[in-house]
């Protein structure tokens, strides 16, 4: 399990140990300490040109961030970073084939490639950042899983996108899961719920209730009654979601080793001081990256 130090001694990287048997690959999750952003905190590493933040700082954070992740090309002229590619992210199931630099922005929330010296680059604060990896054909996907996503299975179809596109083998697959809300913290609406079980039939196995309490309630019982038996109105149960293991359940579904899922364990909301969340910071915050590129 990865732990993140809440102090602030520069840019931070997590990286999935299961990747670390392929030296052609590059990749990362960035976390939010060691960058030039100061609107949500001091010193914060924010990706995303975010409507609070300046250009020129997000600019700064990500030329950083490609430094640190060692996404360089070195040549008789000297040192160039990567290109980073980003999409429009809209909570889709729509995924590109990037087979050379973007003319320009594309809308959707997946990638994949097998093209070298480009780096495909996911934005999250809540949401699951995907990477998927072929280590034999030399191939990585990257993939945005927020519930909407899932519920339209991103990540299943990501697999089947590199089956058809690189002729992937779902045995030759690994797979990192990045930082992300939990369960232990992502609470949805029953809508959602109703969502996941029109498509999956193990639903009920993504999400917990949790019974609502109510200390004026139990003090004051008869301030709620109602003509419904028993007589008193009940709170509806809290729901929340296991996002991590709804896309585990995708991939496992297309064919992916179970040996071969590896998930951060890191929940977003439990940990605002290292990464940023939407929902412990009221929806003000940074974006985080999920990338993935290949060394020529």
């Amino acid at each position: 399990m990865l732990t993140i130090s809440a102090k602030k001694t520069g840019v931070t990287l997590l990286r999935a140990p299961r990747f670390a048997e392929l030296p052609w690959l590059v990749h990362a999750f960035s976390t939010r300490m060691g960058g030039y952003s100061r609107v949500y905190g001091k010193d914060d590493l924010n990706l995303g040109f975010t409507k609070d933040d300046s250009r020129n700082a997000v600019e700064r954070n990500r030329a950083v961030f490609l430094r640190k992740l060692g996404a360089v090309t070195r040549s008789g002229k000297g040192a160039s970073l990567w290109p980073l590619v980003t999409l429009r992210q809209i909570h889709s199931d729509i995924i590109h084939h990037i087979e050379g630099l973007p003319g320009g922005p594309r809308v959707g929330d997946g990638m994949i490639t097998s093209n070298p010296g480009v780096l495909l680059a996911i934005q999250t604060a809540d949401c699951l950042p995907v990477i998927v990896v072929d280590r034999k054909r030399h191939a990585v996907g990257v993939f945005h899983a927020g519930w909407r996503g899932t519920v339209k299975r991103i990540v299943e179809k990501g697999v089947g996108e590199m089956i058809r596109c690189f002729g992937s083998r779902p045995r030759d697959l690994k797979v990192a899961i990045g930082p992300g809300i939990h369960g232990c913290c992502y609470e949805v609406g029953e809508e959602v719920r109703t969502k996941f079980e029109s498509q999956f039939g193990y639903a009920d196995r993504l999400f917990r209730e949790v019974k609502e309490s109510d200390p004026v309630r139990e003090k004051y019982p008869l301030l709620f009654l109602t003509a419904r038996a028993p007589g008193h109105g009940e709170l509806p149960p809290k729901i929340f979601l296991d996002l991590v293991e709804a896309n585990r359940q995708q991939l496992l579904a297309a064919g992916v080793a179970k040996k071969n899922i590896w998930s951060a364990h890191l929940c977003t909301n439990c940990h605002p001081e290292a990464l940023f969340s939407y929902r412990a910071e009221n929806g003000k915050t940074g974006r985080l990256m999920g990338v993935a590129g290949i060394r020529e």
